[in-house]
């Protein structure tokens, strides 16, 4: 895990430091199936790991929680320190 925003911009998204080998290894096991990550975060020691992807035709889901994710983008809430999480996999309604 990394420390808050402590992230590498790729293209024009946002990946923590400590995720992208992970995350480059599930894109192209992924892409294989047609699923497409969407979103990901380490959870900076204060929250679980999560990544959030895309199963056409099936929906958008978290991988470590297996809930699913009733929205399209906006995945994470942000919290009063500034730590963005998954309401879902915490059990919140968004």
């Amino acid at each position: 895990m990394c420390r808050l925003k402590k992230y590498r911009h790729t293209s024009n998204t946002q990946i923590d430091g400590c995720m992208l080998k992970a995350i480059a290894t599930l894109k192209i096991i992924f892409e294989h199936y047609g699923f497409k990550i969407r979103a990901c975060c380490c959870g900076h020691k204060k929250y679980p790991m999560s990544i959030i992807y895309e199963i056409p035709e099936a929906g958008i889901f978290e991988l470590f929680s297996g809930k699913i994710i009733d929205r399209k983008r906006n995945f994470y809430r942000k919290d009063k320190q500034g730590y963005y999480y998954i309401p879902e996999a915490r059990g919140e309604k968004w």
